[in-house]
């Protein structure tokens, strides 16, 4: 190369130079060109190896990939441990109105007096129904019980827990107004305390019991479950059990301010149970809807001297903290427009299956 440089007049030189510039940048691009190509044409092939082995899936284990799949919805089963006037039965009544169409059995759990709390005797036998009772299953038990932790008792599958909470002074108000009046779901019913006219306002303002701030303690206990410490009304080792067990142990918790949303999201998680659930709570006749009766919305005066109590901050705490998971996820699965809701579609695929071929030995 020193040869042709002593050899070669300096314009030659500047010309091969330019020229073998020119070539470098050519090759380099070709070679850009080549690596794009290849990148498209491996993803292609990852395209196509997925839709091929999607077909020998269908091909080859359809029938047992079928039946796992039918023995996998025919075992399941949900507990809804529902809070007192949060919308439970209004939400409860669409499971009922779908249990003949998706074909799955709903069981109530009626205890004495509505105690929320079972006997270790009874928590045992509950467990065994909801895990062996094969005849029932799929199964939607619902009722006013706190949390029963099933790996207690050595269960290898446990149910799948669901709830709906409420922002806690209107749950109080609707369940004072309801021990006065009842609701329009079944209006003969005599209440508790049919009778008293007092107003919830005139009940705050005469410091009465049934609109206390201890009775205000109720989201809580439910959610932290069967240990003592949870129904010592104002424990704040209650308060973080109750947050642990529904960020751990609960598929979905809902408020009763944004049910619509709740149901879309059960729909679309557990079709096996709710499949037809928003079309029904958006267009049916809402004979699944109940409202409490005579209820009067309290006073500024009645909400604050609430607010001033230990135990409203801390249940308001527990639903603010349930308010911003179920926002979180709602996030995560719908999105809105033109003032609808719509769910997002598949979000994931798989690429890079190997080995290539199964058959191959």
């Amino acid at each position: 190369m020193g040869l042709l440089r002593v050899m070669m007049p300096p314009k030659l030189q500047l010309l091969a130079l330019l020229a073998f510039a020119i070539a470098m940048f050519f090759l380099e691009n070709q070679i850009q060109k080549l690596e794009e190509s290849r990148g498209k044409l491996e993803r292609a092939m990852a395209r196509h190896e997925v839709r091929e082995l999607e077909q020998r899936q269908s091909q080859d284990w359809g029938v047992r990939e079928q039946s796992w799949t039918q023995d996998s919805d025919e075992d399941l089963v949900i507990v809804y441990n529902r809070v007192p006037k949060t919308a439970s039965t209004s939400f409860t009544n669409i499971a009922y109105d779908l249990c003949g169409k998706n074909h799955y059995h709903v069981l109530h759990i009626n205890t004495s007096k509505n105690n929320p709390v079972m006997s270790i005797q009874d928590q045992t036998r509950f467990v065994r129904n909801v895990t062996e009772w094969r005849e029932m299953k799929p199964a939607f038990y619902h009722g006013h019980v706190s949390f029963i932790d099933f790996t207690k008792f050595g269960v290898k599958r446990k149910p799948i827990y669901i709830n709906v909470i409420r922002d806690p002074i209107e749950r109080l108000v609707s369940y004072y107004y309801f021990l006065r009046f009842g609701d329009d779901y079944r209006p003969g019913l005599r209440r508790r305390k049919q009778g008293d006219k007092k107003t919830f306002d005139e009940c705050v303002s005469a410091g009465g019991s049934d609109c206390a701030p201890e009775k205000l303690w109720l989201q809580i206990p439910f959610f932290c479950g069967h240990y003592s410490e949870c129904w010592n009304v104002g424990s704040a080792w209650a308060l973080e059990q109750a947050k642990a067990t529904l960020v751990n142990e609960y598929l979905l918790v809902g408020v009763t301010e944004e049910l619509e949303d709740f149901v879309m999201m059960l729909e679309a998680a557990l079709p096996r149970f709710f499949r037809g659930a928003t079309d029904l709570y958006r267009t049916g006749k809402k004979s699944h809807l109940r409202k409490t009766t005579e209820k009067k919305p309290p006073t500024k005066e009645s909400v604050a001297k609430l607010q001033q109590s230990s135990v409203w901050k801390m249940e308001n705490d527990f639903y603010e903290f349930a308010l911003e998971q179920f926002q979180f996820v709602r996030a995560h699965a719908v999105r809105e427009k033109d003032g609808e809701l719509y769910l997002l579609a598949q979000n994931y695929f798989y690429e890079k299956i190997y080995p290539k071929n199964r058959d191959k030995k």
